[in-house]
This record gives structure tokens, sequence and C-alpha cells, in this order.
């Protein structure tokens, strides 16, 4: 099978199956212009989240990637997708936020709402201050301005 030559952002060269490879549409219209014979430079991937696309796109090439249900019915992934999904995005929230960014930038749609799913999993049914603490977002409003927010968007915590 033939190959083609990744380049993350450390200037590492990462060869991968072609058919592999073009699970990513950004890569895949790469290959589509220019061939397989240049280099393809991805200055927004690092080594280790590669090897995880990498890991991803093998695995869906034999398996169909999962259809993920929104709203999550529940805050366990292995109640919304398969053991094998669900445990490929059980990472650390700095490694999965990396990797979001990653399927972003290289069009990988399934892997993107998987990693997506998995965030919300770790939100869902929290209340606002422990969202807050889980992104390390500082509350800069007023108490006073908190409460109208609140207020104008009562209906939003009435939906759930």
């Amino acid at each position: 099978m033939s190959k083609v030559k990744l380049v993350t952002s450390e200037g590492e060269i990462v060869e991968v199956d072609i058919e592999v490879a073009s699970k990513s549409v950004l890569i895949k219209g790469m290959i589509d212009d220019s061939g397989v014979e240049e280099e393809i430079p991805l200055p927004n991937v690092k080594r280790n989240i590669l090897q995880k696309i990498i890991d991803f796109c093998t695995y869906i090439k034999d398996n169909s990637p999962p259809e993920i249900e929104k709203p999550l019915k529940s805050n366990n992934l292995n109640d919304v997708t398969t053991p094998w999904y669900a445990e490929f995005v059980n990472l650390d929230q700095e490694v999965l936020f990396e990797l979001i960014l990653a399927a972003n930038y290289l069009d990988i749609k399934p892997l993107l709402e998987l990693a997506c799913a998995k965030v919300a999993s770790l939100i869902k049914n929290r209340s606002i201050p422990e969202i807050r603490k889980f992104f390390n977002i500082e509350n800069d409003f007023t108490p006073e301005e908190e409460a109208q927010i609140m207020e104008e968007n009562k209906w939003a915590e009435e939906s759930f």
C-alpha cells in the first residue's frame, strides 16, 4: 500500500498509509492536488496527537465511525457509543483538547464529534460554577449581572 509522509509540528516525519491518511478531508485534498511525492506539513499537530489520530483513522477504516446522538442521553460515553470509542477519548483534559483542535484542523468529522461528545459528557448535569472550574474560566460577572443573566436564560435551565 502506498504511503504519504506527514510532518508534525516538531518537524518529525511520519509515514502513513494513504487510505488511513485520507480519512482527513484536509490531507485527502492535499494528496488529490499534489500527489504523495511531497511531504505534507501539519504545523498544528504534535507527534503524540498525530499518533492518536492515526490510530483512530486506522480503526475507522474497517469499522464504521459512531453516530452520536445529540444531545447526549447520558454523561457516560459507554451509553452513547461502543466501548472502543469511549475508551479512545478517555484522556486527560489537555490531550483531549489538543485532539479536538487537531481533528478540527485536519477535518476529521467523526473524531471531532467523538472528542466533543466526551467533553459534553464531562460537563453534562454540572452547575455553572462546576463548569467554570472544569474549564478554568474566571467569573467576571458581578452578582447583579449574574442574577440578571440567570433570569433572562431561565428557559434554558427548564428545557432539561
